[in-house]
């Protein structure tokens, strides 16, 4: 257990971001399956994990709703028991190991801290910010706790920046914004450390978290998210490459930077849509083709056409207002030469697979990209017979999940305002 969630600096020397510009580095980015991970249980069978990770996506859809709904309060997202990927990091002076859910959903950086009024349970120890000498509250009267949504002075007497958020399960987390250095540990053996990051420290958390993780990075499209903080260094570009749901015992990649640039053959890309609320990444989904019958998307999911679905690392599946869907299983079912069979409650169109087989092709068609998926990315094995559709309904909203991700080099660039898709085996990259 120990081991599963030790920060190690491989090398000695650490590159301050205040210090560089133009810099390219790689974070291990480890599925919550995986044998790294504090979550692994060995115990668990695949189909299992599978299981799991689809109640997952649609315990965090609500998450979706409601941020599309009101934009008054706090939002660092830190449902530590959803989200499907893990990074670990450190804060403070000396360093602090943490393991956090890294989530394109969220733009917080948050942990528990101690000293802690109400705390849920937590395997590992607590971050207490007194032992650090980087550490500093952060003022109400700043801009930046302004800039924060739900951020607000912690009393009439107490002029430091706070949040409070609740979510739709009455789950909720109240603590302290500050500032403090945050160390990413980098795959080349350099460590990388970002001084003042802006981090949410809980002290008074409760609900339905998880206590194998101690937070969350926020990789969001907001102000406070990783990605802004990390500022002109690298040019607001990051990029990953996820693994099959079958190769748990190595990691997936995400890059920062100069390591993100996604070019080359067989790259194509979207433009990336700037709406309320900024955390998500909005796409535009045009159609979905299965073989050559092209399926219209003409939902109204967000509101608008244009940026109609979002791109989410942390979401198993993707998920699509019900008539579009129903029209995608049809035109599925249609051209699968299979035998259908009963599969786990809330997969639709399941197929009896003893051995291994090809799906009809389904290619997403987004704005100006056309994204080709493989049957590893369109259906999953659910037992040792039977494989499900990867695509489920979901009233009028729409995710692109994770699993139709994998083994894509998938490339955010959020100055020039695109995502790109680029085929790739992410064992090799």
């Amino acid at each position: 257990m120990a081991a599963a969630i030790v920060f190690a600096i491989i090398s000695l020397s650490t590159l301050c971001l205040t210090d560089a510009q133009n810099v390219g580095f790689s974070v291990e980015l480890i599925h919550r399956d995986s044998i790294k991970s504090p979550f692994y249980n060995p115990f668990e069978t695949t189909f299992d994990r599978v299981t799991n990770a689809f109640r997952r996506s649609f315990s965090r859809v609500h998450r979706f709703y409601s941020n599309s709904i009101t934009t008054t309060e706090a939002n660092p997202d830190i449902i530590v028991n959803t989200g499907d990927y893990l990074m670990n990091i450190s804060l403070g002076t000396p360093s602090f190991s943490v393991v956090a859910v890294a989530d394109t959903g969220s733009d917080l950086i948050w942990t528990q801290c101690t000293p802690c009024s109400q705390c849920f349970k937590q395997d590992a120890p607590l971050f207490d910010p007194t032992k650090s000498s980087t550490y500093r509250k952060m003022s109400c009267s700043s801009n930046s706790c302004e800039n924060i949504r739900g951020g607000t002075c912690a009393s009439p007497t107490d002029t430091s920046c706070i949040y409070s958020v609740t979510y739709g399960d009455n789950s909720f987390s109240k603590g302290d914004i500050a500032y403090d250095i945050l160390t990413l540990g980098s795959t080349t053996g350099q460590a990388v450390a970002l001084p003042d990051t802006i981090i949410g420290c809980g002290i008074n958390n409760s609900g339905t978290f998880s206590g194998k993780a101690s937070g969350i990075i926020g990789l969001g499209g907001g102000e406070i998210s990783l990605i802004n903080q990390l500022g002109s260094p690298i040019n607001g570009k990051f990029s990953y490459c996820l693994l099959p749901m079958t190769q748990i015992g190595k990691s997936s990649k995400m890059n920062f930077g100069s390591n993100a640039i996604v070019s080359g053959p067989g790259t194509v890309s979207t433009p990336l849509i700037e709406k309320s609320p900024t955390t998500f990444y909005f796409l535009t989904l045009k159609a979905i083709s299965v073989g050559t019958q092209r399926i219209e998307f003409k939902g109204s999911s967000f509101g608008t056409d244009e940026g109609n679905i979002v791109i989410d690392s942390g979401t198993t599946l993707t998920l699509l207002p019900s008539d579009f869907y129903s029209q995608l299983e049809s035109a599925m079912d249609s051209q699968f030469n299979g035998i259908r069979a009963q599969g786990p409650q809330g997969f639709n169109l399941c197929y009896v697979a003893i051995q291994e087989f090809e799906a009809p092709e389904v290619t997403v068609h987004f704005a100006n990209a056309d994204v080709k998926l493989k049957t590893l990315n369109t259906f999953v094995k659910v037992d040792d017979s039977t494989a499900c559709f990867a695509f489920s309904p979901e009233q009028n909203i729409a995710i692109y999940g994770n699993l139709a991700q994998m083994n894509f080099l998938i490339g955010y660039d959020t100055k020039s305002q695109t995502v790109s898709f680029k085929p790739t085996d992410c064992s090799k990259d």
